[in-house]
C-alpha cells in the first residue's frame, strides 16, 4: 500500500481522498469494536488525545498533518507493519501495534450487551456518516482556495487572481480602518468598473467568507467583573462567581433568560497556531533562526541584538538543550492600558497584551506584522494587580511550550521539529511593572532595585513620597 500522500502537500487531491479513506477506516473500526472515542493521529495530538467526532480528526489532520511514521493505522483498526520505510520505522510501528492492541483489549471487560447495542446503533448510521465525510472532504476549503487562486480576476487578467485581488483590497481596508459598509460600496463600484464577467465579490460578507480559511481562531472567555477568576476549566459552567457572588451575566430590561450578555469578557488569541503559521512560511522560518546564523548576524562585541546580551548567553548555559535549537523562541511581553474610544473624557481602560519575537532580526522584531496580540482585557476598569487572572490562558500555553514543546513543520528546512518557547523579558512602564511582577512599587520602598535601601522623603503638603538622589 502506497501511503506517501500522508506526508505530502495537504492541498492535493491525493491527500484529500486519503483523509477520506482514513475517516472511513476509523468509523468502521468504531462500528466493529464499540469504541466511543477516536485517537487523533495529527502531528499535534500524536495519538495521545482523543476526540468524539471523526470530523474533528479530519480538521486536525488538514491543519497539522499526520504524526510521523504512522503509515499503518494501528490505532484505527489496522494491523501489520509498513515495510516501505527504514527498519527503524518498522520497529517503531510494531511497538505502536502492540500498544494499540493493549488499548483495544481494555474493551473486553465491558458488558457484552452494551457493546452489541453500540455496534447496532453505529451500523444504522455508518453509511450516512461515511457519505457525509466523503462529501465534506472532497469539498475541502483548500480546494476552494486553490480554485480562487487560479481564477483570473476578469477574463484575460494576468496580474491578479480572484484571491489575490480580495486579499489586496482587504489589506487596504484593514490598514485604513474602513467600515464594512464603505468597503461593500467600494467592491460594488469596482465590480461595475471592471470588465464583464469579473470575479470580484460584491460585498464585504462574501470577501470575508472567501478569506475565512486564512483566519486563526480566538477564544472569548467570560470573566468575573471584580477580576476574581475566569469562567473556564472547572468554573466554566458556573453562573456566578464563587468568591464574590457577582453574577456572570447581565440582563437588559427583558424577561428572564433572554438577551443575556457576559458581564466581562477576555479575548484570547492562542499563540501556538500562530507560531506554527510563521514556521509554515519559508521566508519567516528562515528569519526565525537569524540570530544563530553567522553569515547574517554581525558579531563585533557590540549590543546590536538581544542575542548579544549576557541574559541570552546565560540562558543558553543554564538550559543547553533549549539553547542548542536556534528555532526555539524567546519572547518579550508588553502590556499597558489604553482608551480604545479615543476620547479624553472617558475613563475606560482596555489592556492589550502583546508578544515580541526576539529570534527575528532587529529590523523585523518590532514591525507591526510580527508583534502578536495575545490577550485583550476589556474594560472599563483596569485589571490592576489581578492581571495574573487574565494571563492564565497565555501562561498555560507558554508553560506547555517550555515543558514539552509542540510539533511544528519548518518550511525552510522541510522537516518537523519540536518547538519550545520561553518568556525572555517584559516591556512596560513602572506602574504596569508592579502589576506584572507583584512587587509593591508604591510608598516609601518603591524602588525594585534598591528595595529596603530606598531613600525616600514624604511631603505632607501633596501627600506623596519623593525619591532624592543621595
Amino acid at each position: 500500500m502506497d501511503r506517501s500522500w500522508m506526508y505530502g502537500r495537504r492541498e492535493t487531491k491525493d491527500f484529500m481522498h486519503g483523509v477520506s479513506e482514513f475517516c472511513m477506516s476509523a468509523l468502521q473500526h468504531q462500528a466493529s469494536t464499540g469504541v466511543k472515542e477516536f485517537y487523533c493521529p495529527c502531528a499535534d495530538c500524536e495519538n495521545v488525545n482523543t476526540v468524539n467526532n471523526v470530523l474533528v480528526i479530519r480538521d486536525h489532520v488538514f491543519m497539522h498533518g499526520f504524526r510521523p511514521n504512522y503509515h499503518v493505522w494501528v490505532y484505527h483498526g489496522e494491523s501489520g507493519v509498513y515495510v516501505g520505510n527504514s527498519s527503524k520505522n518498522v520497529v517503531h510501528e510494531q511497538e505502536e501495534a502492540i500498544y494499540a492492541k493493549g488499548e483495544a483489549d481494555c474493551f473486553e471487560d465491558e458488558d457484552d450487551d452494551d457493546v452489541e447495542n453500540n455496534i447496532d446503533d453505529d451500523n444504522d448510521r455508518v453509511e450516512d456518516m461515511l457519505h457525509e465525510v466523503e462529501d465534506e472532504v472532497r469539498d475541502r476549503v483548500f480546494e476552494c482556495l486553490s480554485k480562487a487562486a487560479e481564477t483570473p480576476l476578469y477574463p484575460g487578467c494576468t496580474k491578479y487572481s480572484k484571491l489575490s485581488a480580495v486579499c489586496t483590497l482587504y489589506n487596504i481596508k484593514t490598514s485604513g480602518g474602513w467600515t464594512d459598509i464603505s468597503f461593500t460600496e467600494l467592491l460594488v463600484a469596482l465590480s461595475d468598473m471592471l470588465p464583464a464577467g469579473n470575479e470580484l465579490p460584491r460585498s464585504n460578507y462574501y470577501a470575508k467568507k472567501l478569506m475565512c480559511p486564512f483566519g486563526l481562531e480566538y477564544k472569548k472567555i467570560h470573566a468575573c467583573p471584580n477580576d476574581c477568576l475566569l469562567y473556564h476549566k472547572k468554573y466554566e459552567n458556573l453562573d456566578k462567581c464563587p468568591r464574590c457572588g457577582v453574577l456572570r451575566y447581565k440582563r437588559k430590561g427583558v424577561s428572564e433568560g433572554k438577551n443575556v450578555y457576559p458581564a466581562k469578557v477576555l479575548w484570547y488569541l492562542p499563540i501556538i497556531p500562530r507560531f506554527k503559521r510563521l514556521f509554515s512560511i519559508k521566508k519567516d522560518a528562515r528569519n526565525l533562526r537569524w540570530h544563530a546564523d553567522p553569515d547574517r548576524r554581525k558579531r563585533d562585541g557590540l549590543l546590536r541584538h538581544p542575542a548579544n546580551s549576557p541574559q541570552w548567553k546565560t540562558i543558553d548555559k543554564l538550559h543547553d538543550t533549549f539553547g542548542k535549537e536556534p528555532r526555539n523562541l524567546r519572547l518579550g511581553l508588553c502590556t499597558d492600558g489604553m482608551n480604545p474610544f479615543g476620547t479624553l473624557s472617558s475613563q475606560h481602560s482596555t489592556w492589550p497584551v502583546l508578544l515580541v519575537i526576539y529570534n527575528l532580526p532587529p529590523w523585523l522584531c518590532m514591525k507591526r506584522k510580527y508583534i502578536m496580540l495575545s490577550l485583550l482585557i476589556s474594560g472599563p476598569k483596569q485589571p490592576g494587580n489581578e492581571i495574573d487572572v487574565y494571563l492564565e490562558p497565555l501562561v498555560d500555553d507558554l508553560r506547555k511550550m517550555w515543558d514539552e514543546g509542540v510539533s511544528v513543520f519548518d518550511a525552510h528546512a522541510n522537516e518537523t521539529f519540536r518547538l519550545r518557547a520561553m518568556l525572555f523579558c517584559t516591556i512596560n512602564d513602572f506602574p504596569a511593572h508592579g502589576n506584572l511582577s507583584g512587587y509593591k512599587n508604591k510608598g516609601m520602598k518603591a524602588c525594585p532595585t534598591c528595595e529596603e535601601d530606598t531613600q525616600s522623603k514624604y511631603i505632607s503638603e501633596c501627600h506623596k513620597y519623593v525619591f532624592l538622589r543621595t
